[in-house]
């Protein structure tokens, strides 16, 4: 539309709308091309949604300021805006008419997204392009591929479900895939809507959202779970199936699910409503269930209700179980396979297989396909015939493809060359190729379609020569011809698998004596044959294949062969006729005669009787092999075919006759005599056939016909008789190439039925008849000193290019002397390039003749080629010549002249000309001018040397001085030089020069060698020489170095430098090495701060640089040096590195000296003094302190341990970590006192508040063993991994705990026993030998005296007819001494009451009066009988229950030892897993490589953070000598800022050299050593009271309020230090030396903080950051009050600490190394557990577990038959008491543990 535009400068009105940009605003994007000089770019305008015409007009002008005219032009309709128009994004031009042009060029945005049909419909254009098959099943296969993926890091069962919904009532119908796969992320989630975002491009999301894309190991032939590819089969296929998809997805580590649904109807509502169709949400709610995909169906999917029944229930199908896929059936009817492998060009790879189906008795077990059928019946076939199969597999292709193990459906391959039939016969007959399938199974580096359907790329690649085929066998990859193996196997299948009868009803064996003595046995012998399913025995007719159109039925009779053999042989056959009437009463048989076998029986025919016609039969046609037969007419009777009647033959006639050949009528070619050749004879040899394919001979007269197109053909004869041959036969004609060319020969043989045959031949060039050469002149003009080159080709008699071997061309030259010649091979192709060296004439000034013969040596019969060269003299350069001019004059200058010209002088005016070979000058061209050299200038003008100048030569200034000018000129024909000489002849005098008659150089001391002369030069060299000689000059001692001698004569001088050196070595020097006049203190193992430097000096002290001088190191024998003194050498400067020595020797002063050996004589260096100061560090022995008088009782606790770890001084050493302190215990034994390898080890206890100082280690409550012996105890140090500092051996007697009960030494057996006379049958016990034994099975009281009471008792007390002793008596007494009784007999009284079968018990307690506590006493059972043979029973029941309990008893301590070693894991699995659980709090769960990665990294990161550099100390420290040194006062403290360090540094610069000790006692020791010049400063000195407190606030802090408000950010000195060790020393050390000292930013800071404090208390010392200081009594100013710069302070300034980063990367270290020592442990413990849980359910252990509950259930049972009660446990309940209460606590108490432990060893 046109608006005119308002003068004045509009905009939008109120009420307008215009929003700015903000929501609900339209951008518009404007151009204005009215003038060429217009704004190019764009502007954007916001327009409100709301905003009308007038508003949106007025935004335009504000935005534009147009003219009063302008036009609003819409560019994507080309038509002037409508206000209706103008929408978000649209790109307007301002215009000034509608018919303008754009003076400039604009730009527009667009979008261009693709239609949602492109995801919608995608499915449907995959799939329908399915090649005639059903598509639904791919499509279910790309869900269920991507659910395989899903579950495949599933540990328990993989499970997925396929649900077809068809119940309308709950919804539309749907297909749903249902597994319990790993599940997505919502990341994950998104991207799977993504079309076409494949696991490639994915970058880091297809795992999880942290990690990318990992190519899973190849396996080619199983599902490698790696399906989903492509990103695009599972939208096509939910979209094929359905327009409808819902995700829901459950991620395994989540408690949410995320739900996604993509749905065509939802694409439609979106586009109709302009929104961005490709956006959405995942939903994400509570867990109701886990679906992967959820598809509703479209409508014409529906057909799927009839393929299954509604309310069937679903059937379940292990896939294992299925047997007629094909697949299967291919593999289940294949008797042998054929394995190879082929690798393609990249890394392809396929493995293949062949697999074999053998043809078995009738029939091929090649399985059938639905889809390819391979046996068909023709609908008129008889039911009694059939029709041959021509193949097994049919026309289906052999290789079915797989790609990663999935089967790809389009795609198959026909064969691979060397599997496919041959053409002529092979190894194998033809049938057996048509019994093979196949399978090729790739890996993912070949091409599929999107819907893996289709190969793109296989059998491409698979054909391509490059590709390499090799067999498998035994799994390994054999390089071999792959036909000739495949041949071979197939022959080998064929042999071994096809059958075609199968023999029954086997016989036996028996040897055939009928046969040679090799082959007589032994053979299998069978009754019957087994043919289409029937057998067949001797005498029946076995029915066989229909024979062609005539369908005679050919019958076959078993025939008894000798005894036990069987052969099959035809014994007649008959024509079928559509009457099946009877049978005629003659039957004619039809034999034919052989010689060697006898007669064998040909055709047979019944001919029917009728009494309206003769005897008749058809007319045989079956007679086609030449022989001698035998025609037979026979009577047979109707009914049994018998040719007697009453024992009289019936009538019969015979006729015998012969088959002949008959007369030629087809030919064939014999075996013919390649290779044929051109002009070159050759014979046809003709073999004939009669009608019947006979042989037949040739008697007529025939003229051949020979055709073959562009040939002419010639033959001499053809002869007859058996052997025909067309003789002589001659073929002449063009022929491509050497290689030949084939021609079909066409031969006719007028007069035969079939009179041509095609003959396939390939001609070859004939023999050599001529030569051709080219050029085809006969004159040839060359120039001299070129190579002519000849093209040669070998003719046959038809001119065709031939190639013979030994065709060699030889060129001779004549007419000069020294001609090359020139020989080429043509064997090979019949034609080249004769050619060869260039032909030279020497001397040649004018044109030459010469004569040149080409011809071919070995075959004499092809004419030589002559031609005539004429020669003519070269036009290249040949003579090069030098002129001077002078003036109008050129005098030539030859080769090798000497010129003499003045020196210094500059010769001028030299030309050069240059002259072919006939003596013509050559002009000079440019590039001639590129290829002329001259050896005195490199700078050449190319322009003057085409003009034939010369550089000018410079002179040499000496007359000693000759100079060698050369010009030279090369190219490729010649190389040219012309030179000469310029000597140089004196001048005028003009300077002095002296000179130096021997060396330059002269040591310190010594006189200058050789002598010096001066002398003028004169114009007159040989008259006027002037020289003066010097002698015996000197130089007095100095530094070395160039010394300069002025030498003068007249007003002449000169100069001759000299190098002075250092005089011959006289001293040895340590260079930076401290002053040697005090002893340098080492501590003891340590290395020497500085390495020892030695310098040669000569007496002067200047370094003598003097090599391979042997420098050596003289000691004391008790010094020890490490590395080993070793002789050094020096190098090119005198020096010998020593290098760093630790050393090794007794406490107190040392010396070493260093000496060198030169000229024989011996330098003696310096003697270092060393102080050796023990090590405070090392550790020489461990101290252990214990109650020496206790007393151990088995099972007890030791007495505490405290052990503390001794350095060299004697000192404790602290800051010990206690995990390296152990304890070891193990008991003695005869082997030596070394601990075993299964010592018990113990770690010491947490150190308790009231423990002593640092450096003790504790050992408490820990358990004595449980056994009585002797023991030993170490405690030792470790060191590092491979040392450790053991303790002396602490020897320990364990005694035995307090009596408990009365056991026996032998557990007696069960008595049985009987009221009878015999005393055996009432004996109940012999030799009981009892003793008292503590808690835990050690023999104790043997101080002990008293007696056993032994009582019997009944089960129940109330029971009064108890059993009594012999003597009538219910009790006995024993004594009990020395801890023991001997019972040696037990017998009960004879009649003794009693019950009978009744258990009883007999108690034996002890009374013990010296003994306050009761013991346990022991208890005997035993069975009661009144019957001896009852008795006598029971006994020997008695005693298989005691060997039962006795076995159950050692399976229980055998399973409750395991079970309690199972405790025990598990509980150390608890205590690892608790502090894993804490450290976690710190650090996201990771596994071992990612903790390892990290924990590298950030070592990384802490090692460049230490080598950043800071400031440090550079004041050397002390040497601690004992532990009571802390060091110098500079490094005992760090200050991080480097203001602050300067000021404070400087404030306490009297102080930083100040060592502070512990006590005064080293304080001391230190000044002595250094004979007082060190200060020191001993801590016990201090007055701790007046030290200030490090925590009150500063002064302008007044009861916890704020006085004034200081300015200059005032803090403390003091705490601006850090102190990396002894923290509370350092705080009294710098609390005495800065007070309460305060630092500010600067002086008026300090001042104002000063002014104020006054007011209310006193004020201390006040630094500034500048570097000023206010002293506490007000004083400022001065040099005494202002510090110097950082580096005037000469390295005694406080060093600053390792960053915070530093120390925070420190803790995260330590934290992971624990976290991964957890881990570590962490996976050791579940490996130990998973181990014993594996051998908890070994076969082994299943079966002991079976063994003992078998013979508890017998225990039961043999004491149910003896009338016992159950075997009660309660020894054992009250030994394992302790467990039952235990089993509920996640952590067995320690103590139970060890005893668990040393009871299961």
């Amino acid at each position: 539309m046109a608006a005119a535009g308002g003068g004045g400068p509009g905009g939008p009105s109120e009420g307008t709308g215009d929003d700015g940009g903000g929501v609900g605003s339209r951008t518009v994007y404007l151009f204005d091309r009215r003038e060429k000089e217009s704004e190019l770019g764009d502007r954007t305008l916001q327009v409100g949604e709301r905003s009308d015409y007038a508003g949106f007009r007025a935004a335009v002008c504000q935005y534009s300021n147009p003219e009063p005219m302008f036009i609003l032009y819409h560019s994507a309709s080309n038509e002037v805006l409508c206000y209706e128009t103008v929408k978000d994004g649209v790109t307007l031009y301002l215009l000034q008419s509608v018919n303008q042009l754009l003076l400039t060029a604009t730009k527009e945005r667009i979008d261009f997204l693709p239609h949602y049909d492109t995801l919608v419909k995608s499915g449907m254009y995959e799939y329908y392009a399915s090649e005639g098959q059903n598509p639904l099943p791919f499509a279910l296969a790309e869900l269920i591929d991507n659910s395989l993926s899903a579950t495949s890091r599933n540990v328990g069962i993989r499970r997925i479900q396929i649900k077809l919904l068809f119940d309308e009532t709950q919804g539309k119908p749907a297909v749903a895939v249902i597994d319990n796969g790993r599940g997505m992320t919502s990341k994950q989630l998104n991207n799977w809507a993504v079309y076409r975002l494949s696991k490639f491009t994915r970058q880091g999301d297809f795992e999880s959202d942290h990690s990318g894309y990992v190519r899973p190991v190849p396996v080619p032939r199983s599902l490698n779970s790696d399906i989903s590819y492509f990103g695009v089969g599972g939208k096509q296929a939910v979209f094929f199936v359905g327009q409808s998809a819902r995700m829901i997805s459950k991620p395994a580590d989540s408690q949410d699910v995320h739900e996604l649904v993509l749905s065509k109807e939802d694409f439609e509502k979106k586009e109709k409503n302009k929104e961005a169709i490709y956006s959405g949400y995942i939903r994400n709610r509570k867990v109701k269930g886990h679906v992967s995909y959820i598809c509703f169906m479209r409508p014409w999917a529906q057909k799927l209700i009839s393929m299954f029944e509604k309310g069937k229930a679903p059937k379940i199908i292990n896939l294992r179980e299925i047997q007629d896929d094909m697949q299967t059936l291919y593999i289940n009817t294949a008797a042998d396979s054929f394995e190879f492998k082929a690798h393609v060009e990249g890394d392809g790879v396929v493995e293949g297989i062949i697999r074999y189906h053998p043809f078995l008795y009738d029939r091929e077990t090649y399985p059938d396909d639905p889809c390819f059928p391979s046996k068909l019946k023709d609908e008129d076939d008889d039911d009694d015939c059939f029709i041959l199969e021509k193949a097994a597999r049919g026309k289906r292709p052999i290789f079915e493809c797989f790609w990663n193990g999935r089967l790809i459906p389009y795609t198959s391959v026909e064969d691979f060359d060397w599997c496919t039939p041959p053409k002529k016969r092979g190894l194998a007959p033809i049938e057996c190729y048509n019994r093979i399938s196949g399978a090729l199974f790739t890996n993912d580096k070949f091409q599929v379609s999107t819907n893996k359907l289709t190969f793109m790329d296989l059998e491409l690649k698979l054909k391509d020569k490059n590709t390499l085929f090799t067999r498998i066998l035994n799994g390994q990859e054999q390089r071999m011809k792959i036909d000739r193996e495949f041949a071979l196997w197939l022959k080998d299948c064929h042999e071994k698998y096809d059958k075609q009868i199968k023999f029954t009803l086997f016989k036996g064996v028996i040897t055939r004596p009928d046969l040679p003595s090799k082959k007589q046995g032994p053979w299998a012998t069978y009754s019957a044959i087994e043919w289409d399913g029937k057998i067949y025995k001797a005498g029946q007719l076995v029915e066989d294949t229909c024979i062609e159109k005539r369908r005679l039925i050919m019958l076959w009779q078993v025939r008894r062969k000798g005894e036990d053999f069987f052969t099959l042989d035809g014994i007649g056959a008959w024509e079928k006729r559509a009457n099946h009437g009877a049978r005629s009463s003659i039957c004619v048989d039809l034999e034919r005669i052989r010689a060697s076998s006898g007669n064998k029986e040909i055709i047979s025919h019944i001919s029917q009787h009728g009494g309206k016609w003769p005897y008749w039969f058809k007319k045989m046609e079956n007679i086609q092999k030449l022989g001698n037969y035998t025609l037979k007419l026979q009577v047979v009777l109707n009914e049994s075919n018998a040719d007697t009647y009453s024992g009289r033959p019936l009538p019969s006639k015979i006729i015998k006759f012969s088959v002949k050949e008959g007369k030629p009528e087809k030919f064939s070619f014999g075996l013919l005599d390649p290779p044929f050749r051109v002009g070159v004879p050759f014979n046809i040899p003709l073999e004939f056939q009669d009608e019947f394919g006979h042989a037949s001979q040739l008697v007529t007269d025939i003229q051949p016909v020979l055709e073959a197109s562009g040939l002419s053909l010639r033959y001499e004869e053809i002869t007859k008789g058996p052997n025909c041959v067309i003789r002589g036969v001659t073929a002449r004609g063009p022929v491509n190439s050497c290689q030949g060319k084939n021609y079909n020969l066409k031969v006719i043989l007028p007069g035969l039925k079939e009179d041509s045959q095609i003959l396939k031949i390939r001609l070859l060039p004939g023999h050599p008849h001529r030569l051709k050469v080219k050029p085809d002149s006969e004159i040839l003009v060359i120039e001299n000193g070129t190579a002519f080159p000849f093209q040669v080709e070998v003719l046959d008699e038809s001119d065709n290019i031939t190639a013979q071997p030994k065709l060699i061309v030889h060129c001779k030259f004549s007419g000069a002397p020294d001609l090359p010649v020139y020989v080429v091979d043509c064997s090979s192709s019949g034609t080249s390039i004769l050619t060869g060296s260039a032909i030279q004439v020497q001397n040649i000034k004018k044109d030459q003749t010469l004569k040149a013969r080409i011809e071919i040596l070995n075959f004499k019969e092809v004419p030589p080629v002559e031609k005539t060269i004429k020669l003519l003299p070269s036009s290249h350069v040949a003579r090069l010549q030098i002129f001077s001019l002078e003036g109008q004059k050129a005098i030539q200058i030859k080769h090798q002249d000497e010129v003499n010209w003045i020196a210094g002088d500059i010769m001028r005016n030299l030309i050069f000309q240059m002259y072919d070979e006939g003596e013509r000058e050559i002009n000079i061209t440019s590039a001639l001018a590129e290829k002329i050299k001259v050896n005195w200038t490199p700078e050449i003008n190319k322009e003057h040397l085409v003009q034939g100048l010369l550089p000018d030569v410079q002179v040499p200034t000496s007359v000693k001085d000759m100079r060698y000018c050369q010009v030279s000129f090369q190219d490729d024909h010649v190389s040219l030089e012309s030179a000469f000489t310029v000597r140089p002849l004196p001048d005028e005098p003009k300077h002095l020069k002296c000179e130096l008659k021997g060396g330059k150089t002269v040591q310190m001391g010594q006189e200058l060698q050789g002598e010096i002369g001066k002398y003028g030069l004169l114009s007159f060299f040989k008259e006027n020489t002037q020289s003066i000689s010097v002698r015996g000059i000197r130089f007095i001692p100095g530094p070395p170095g160039n010394k300069d001698l002025c030498f003068t004569w007249r007003e002449f001088s000169d100069f001759i430098r000299v190098q002075l050196i250092s005089g011959p070595p006289a001293k040895l020097l340590l260079i930076d090495w401290p002053e040697l006049k005090e002893s340098i203190p080492v501590i003891n193992g340590r290395d020497l701060q500085n390495p020892l430097l030695v310098q040669l000096c000569d007496q002067w002290d200047n370094p003598a640089p003097v090599p391979h001088v042997k420098i050596s190191l003289i000691k004391a024998s008790n010094l020890k040096l490490t590395p080993s003194n070793q002789q050094h050498k020096t190098d090119d400067k005198g020096r010998a590195n020593l290098g760093v020595f630790s050393i090794f020797a007794p406490r107190g002063e040392h010396t070493m000296q260093v000496k060198a050996i030169y000229n024989k004589s011996t330098i003696e260096g310096p003697t270092i003094k060393l102080m050796i100061l023990p090590d405070p560090e090392k550790p020489v022995r461990i101290n252990v302190k214990y109650d020496k008088d206790a007393s151990f009782l088995a099972g007890g606790l030791f007495t505490d341990f405290m052990i503390t770890v001794i350095s060299e001084d004697d000192s404790i050493i602290k800051n010990i970590n206690p995990a390296r302190i152990s304890m070891k215990l193990w008991k003695l034994s005869s082997g030596g006192n070394r601990p075993p390898a299964n010592a018990e080890t113990f770690s010491c206890n947490k150190i308790k508040d009231n423990d002593k100082e640092d450096g003790c280690f504790y050992f408490r409550d820990k358990v004595i063993p449980n056994k009585v012996g002797t023991y030993c105890i170490q405690f030792g140090f470790m060191m590092d991994k491979a040392n450790i500092l053991n303790s002396e051996q602490i020897i320990v007697d364990v005694l035995p705990n307090q009596p408990v009960k009365l056991v026996p030494k032998i557990q007696p057996p069960t008595p049985a026993v009987s009221n009878v006379r015999s005393v055996a049958s009432r004996t109940l016990v012999r030799d009981l030998h009892l003793s008292i034994m503590d808690d835990y099975s050690n023999h104790t009281g043997i101080d002990l005296v008293g007696t056993i009471i032994a009582t019997i008792k009944g089960f129940n007390e109330e029971d009064t007819d108890i059993p009594l002793f012999n003597g009538k008596v219910r009790t006995l007494e024993f004594p009990f001494v020395n801890g023991s009784a001997e019972i040696t007999s037990l017998v009960l009284a004879e009649n003794s009451p009693g019950r009978d079968s009744t258990e009883y018990f007999i108690i034996f307690e002890p009374r013990l009066p010296l003994l306050s506590r009761t013991l346990e006493p022991y208890i005997l059972p035993f069975m009661f009988y009144n019957d001896v043979k009852k008795q006598q029973q029971m006994a020997a029941l008695t005693k298989e229950k005691d060997q039962l309990s006795k076995s159950i008893f050692a399976y229980r301590g055998l399973f409750e030892a395991n079970q309690q070693l199972l405790d025990e894991m598990k509980c150390k699995l608890f205590c690892i897993q608790r502090p894993c659980k804490i450290m976690l709090q710190g650090i996201v769960r990771q596994k071992m490589p990612h903790i390892e990665a990290l924990l590298k990294r950030k070592l990384s990161e802490q090692d460049e953070l230490k080598k950043k550099p800071r400031r440090s100390c550079t004041l050397p420290n002390y040497t601690k000598g004992t532990g009571d040194i802390l060091g110098k006062i500079a490094h005992l403290a760090q200050i991080e800022d480097d203001r602050a360090a300067m000021v404070i540094s400087w404030h306490l610069a009297s102080d930083m050299d100040c060592v502070v000790t512990l006590t005064t006692d080293a304080a001391r020791r230190i000044y002595d050593e250094t004979q007082g010049r060190q200060q020191v400063l001993p801590l016990d000195s201090i007055y701790k009271k007046t030290l200030p407190d490090w925590k009150r606030p500063l002064p302008h802090f007044r009861n916890g309020k704020l006085y004034f408000k200081p300015i200059g950010d005032p803090v403390f000195a003091r705490d601006l230090l850090t102190f990396p060790d002894n923290i509370e020393h350092c705080e009294t050390v710098f609390g005495m030396l800065l007070g309460d000292t305060i630092i500010l930013d600067n002086l008026d800071a300090a001042n104002h903080y000063r002014k104020e404090v006054v007011k209310i208390a006193h004020c201390p010392t006040l630094l500034t950051r500048d570097g000023d200081r206010i002293r506490s009594n007000g004083k400022f100013g001065g040099l005494q009050n202002k510090a110097p710069p950082m580096d005037k302070l000469r390295g005694m300034v406080f060093g600053a600490p390792v960053p915070k980063q530093c120390l925070i990367i420190g803790k995260q270290i330590d934290l992971l190394q624990q976290y991964r020592s957890a881990l570590c442990k962490l996976d050791a413990v579940n490996k130990d557990l998973n181990n014993q849980l594996e051998y908890l359910r070994t076969p082994d252990m299943k079966q002991k577990k079976q063994e003992l509950d078998e013979q508890e259930k017998n225990l039961k049972l043999i004491e149910q038959k003896l009338g016992m009660t159950p075997t009660r446990k309660s020894n054992d309940s009250l030994r394992h008491s302790a467990k039952v209460e235990v089993a509920d606590c996640p952590v067995p108490p320690k103590r139970m543990r060890r005893e668990t432990i040393r009871q299961n060893r």
